[in-house]
């Protein structure tokens, strides 16, 4: 008959009880740092969506807030108004940058301001 131990545990007994808690312990930490990087993840989505919620909300804000077109100016009387033809051209200047005219038609007024 074999005799059973009574009392403290072996040798082998002690490794295996070891080797079971190393396993457990890898095993949660492992878990933990999985779910810890998801989270952080999913907050980082969350972060980079509401920012561009607000760039969106911003542009949409500055969209409305913008001025009308402004109107092309008047037509030149007479022959005289050299300077009047320089603030015509300033003005066209200024609408083809902020965008409000292509280059077509900016060419065209500025052919129609220089040929009155």
């Amino acid at each position: 008959m074999i005799r059973r131990r009574v009392g403290r545990p072996g040798l082998l007994g002690v490794a295996a009880r070891t080797a079971v808690v190393t396993g457990t312990a890898t095993a949660v930490s492992n878990r933990m740092q999985r779910r810890a990087a998801e989270r952080d993840a999913q907050q980082q989505w969350a972060a980079e969506a509401q920012q561009q919620a607000l760039v969106d909300q911003a542009a949409a804000r500055s969209a409305a807030q913008q001025p009308p077109a402004a109107p092309a100016p008047p037509a030149a009387g007479g022959g005289g108004g050299g300077a009047d033809r320089v603030s015509q051209l300033t003005a066209l200047a200024e609408l083809k940058a902020q965008g409000l005219l292509t280059d077509e038609e900016f060419a065209a007024e500025k052919a129609r301001v220089l040929n009155s």
